[in-house]
């Protein structure tokens, strides 16, 4: 006998559904790319779906770029990286199935307590070489790592993303490196900058000593306000240690942040390297997995086998209890009914008791005083910066939900930008809604246990 889960109304709205996936609400927003939730309509599988548009990517002569994106991660099949589940293509659009992580950011733990413990740094690092040695042994080589592209799962086990600026052998040349300047400047190893060429492998090897910096110090070992005096530090491997480093931790980042690549650490020394070797437990699963790239072409070629069909279709749509208590960690209601200064996710929620219009209203008088330009469309809003900040123009998208008669849930979600000048962002931004903020009244003694 099955219990029917009661649901909270909305008004209709139309929805897109590609292939056998329902298309949610929009996680992200680039130059290039969306990426929104999706459910499988036959498992209810919750997925992340990365959409392209097909003309936007061949006027930026961007084909073979996404083509070498989707084929390392058909390649890489390691739980400490993203999963790439399926390829599909519509006349229009490309979708590439993610597997969906929800524990944000490995940035964004840093910004919020500071440095990590010895322990949990040593953890994350540990599943970091894991993954990065596998990637390198199918020869894929990242070159952007950083804690921006290491998200945690529910488990609070660490999954690589953004492998847009990764390599394939192919990209080698006849000298056996690779010879295209990218990546963080922060994270980027010296031989990348000067432009002699380079090892994929010895490069993100260095990137990871940085991060395993960043997670034990909480800032990072090379900053300078400009990029020749930071490059002058990064040839160098000039920096301090802080006084709590662990002498272990110093012994092993040393020999990371060598700047002779010839001499650096290598991933099977790390191995051996007695503070990495504490508590470490090798990742289980199958390293010899068929994979099939024969769809990569494929999607791109128009072949009738990989077309899917985009259509809208106008339905409720609807927030169950369960769904309610998920968007809480730890299934604790509270934290959908408190505000906070600084957000502890890219995405924020707070509820009201006025009206959609009276908050959609709020929150325009309050980000235009911020330089933000105010994007409308029914119950949605998209704020975008004047400033070019770090990364880019910080870009946030809002969004009204009601929950129940005269009681709205607004979702306020970083599309693109910096993560600190998003905290900044939303703390200002708050200053400015406490008129339309509403607070739960707290739970009687014998409820809160």
């Amino acid at each position: 006998m099955t219990t029917a889960t009661p649901s909270i109304p909305a008004t209709n709205v139309e929805r897109t559904r590609v292939g056998k996936y329902d298309l949610g609400k929009t996680l992200g927003e680039g130059t290039f790319a969306k990426v929104k939730v999706a459910k499988h309509i036959d498992t209810g599988h919750t997925v992340a779906i990365k959409i392209l548009d097909k003309d936007k990517i061949l006027k930026h002569k961007m084909v073979e770029q996404i083509k070498r994106e989707i084929s390392t991660m058909k390649l890489v099949k390691h739980p400490y990286v993203v999963q790439l589940l399926e390829v599909m293509a519509s006349r229009t659009k490309i979708y590439i199935v993610l597997e969906y992580v929800t524990g944000g950011e490995l940035f964004n733990k840093i910004a919020q307590q500071g440095r990590l413990s010895e322990d949990d740094a040593r953890k994350y690092f540990q599943q970091l070489i894991d993954a990065v040695d596998y990637c390198h042994s199918r020869q894929v080589f990242h070159r952007d790592l950083k804690p921006e592209n290491l998200l945690l799962d529910a488990k609070g086990s660490l999954k690589i993303s953004d492998f847009g600026l990764s390599a394939l052998p192919q990209q080698f040349r006849a000298d056996g490196l690779l010879h295209t300047t990218c990546g963080t400047p922060n994270y980027v190893a010296p031989e990348v900058i000067m432009d002699k060429g380079y090892s994929g492998a010895t490069a993100d090897l260095w990137s990871c000593g940085v991060i395993l910096y960043v997670l034990m110090a909480g800032y990072l070992p090379f900053e300078e306000p400009t990029i020749m005096a930071l490059y002058k530090k990064i040839y160098r491997a000039q920096f301090s240690w802080p006084p709590w480093f662990p002498s272990g931790a110093r012994k092993l980042i040393s020999k990371i942040l060598d700047p002779n690549p010839r001499t650096r650490i290598s991933a099977a020394e790390i191995y051996k390297n007695d503070w990495f070797k504490k508590g470490y437990t090798p990742a289980q699963f199958d390293r010899e997995a068929d994979v099939n790239l024969d769809d990569v072409n494929a999607i791109f070629s128009g072949s009738q086998e990989h077309i899917v069909v985009e259509r809208k279709e106008s339905k409720p749509v609807t927030m169950n209890a369960f769904e309610l208590i998920s968007l809480s960690s730890g299934l604790n209601l509270s934290s959908l009914f408190e505000t906070k200064e600084i957000p502890e996710k890219e995405d924020t929620r707070f509820t009201s008791k006025k009206s959609a219009k009276e908050i959609i209203s709020s929150i325009e008088e309050a980000a235009k005083p911020l330089g933000f330009n105010v994007q409308k469309r029914d119950y949605k809003m998209k704020l975008q910066g004047d400033k070019l900040g770090r990364k880019g123009h910080l870009s946030v998208s809002t969004e009204v939900f009601e929950v129940a008669p005269s009681l709205y849930m607004v979702e306020l979600q970083k599309n693109s930008g910096d993560t600190l000048e998003y905290n900044h962002f939303y703390k200002n931004l708050s200053k400015g809604l406490k008129d339309i903020v509403w607070k739960a009244d707290p739970l009687p003694a014998c409820e809160q246990k």
